[in-house]
């Protein structure tokens, strides 16, 4: 299981690194936007629709594997500092397997949306021309399915260290 969980260190990163590279894209495209708009009066036409259907998709979606392995999700550690470690790292499980069920859910309707959005060949219009919005639908399943499997993954480790103690 053990290397299983190793072998999905690529595929995390590499999501993780595309949500940077987004960020910065996004940086540098809005930052081009507002120098073009101020010095030259003329912005750069379709930016903030780009920017919200492509790059803050790909900024809060991709990375969430990432986030599911370093276990950087919100915690209430209120509600169980009072417990004993045994009962602390069932609890983890519980959420974990919580967690699974939610963003599985997830998925399955953020696929069902980015098929139906391909199929009618969705599009916003920025400006005086068209963007194509429906690949941008893919980003949420494929960043929500990876972290889905390193989910499933984990508890399946989790719960067989904790039978062997």
């Amino acid at each position: 299981m053990q290397r299983i969980l190793r072998w999905l260190e690529i595929p995390i990163h590499v999501l993780l690194w595309l949500g940077i590279v987004a960020a910065f894209l996004m940086m540098m495209h809005v930052t081009a936007d507002v120098t073009a708009r101020t010095v030259f009066n003329s912005p750069i036409e379709g930016t903030t629709e780009f920017v919200s259907a492509y790059y803050m998709v790909a900024v809060a979606y991709l990375p969430w594997a990432w986030i599911a392995r370093n276990d950087g999700h919100i915690r209430v550690d209120v509600f169980t500092s009072f417990l004993p470690p045994r009962a602390i790292e069932w609890v983890d499980i519980g959420a974990k397997i919580l967690t699974t069920a939610y963003v599985s859910f997830f998925v399955w309707r953020a696929t069902m949306r980015a098929i139906e959005q391909y199929y009618a060949g969705e599009v916003w219009q920025a400006g005086t021309k068209y963007l194509a919005i429906w690949p941008s639908r893919w980003v949420l399943p494929v960043a929500g399915t990876m972290m889905v499997i390193y989910l499933v993954l984990r508890v399946v480790a989790d719960l067989s260290a904790a039978v062997r103690r």
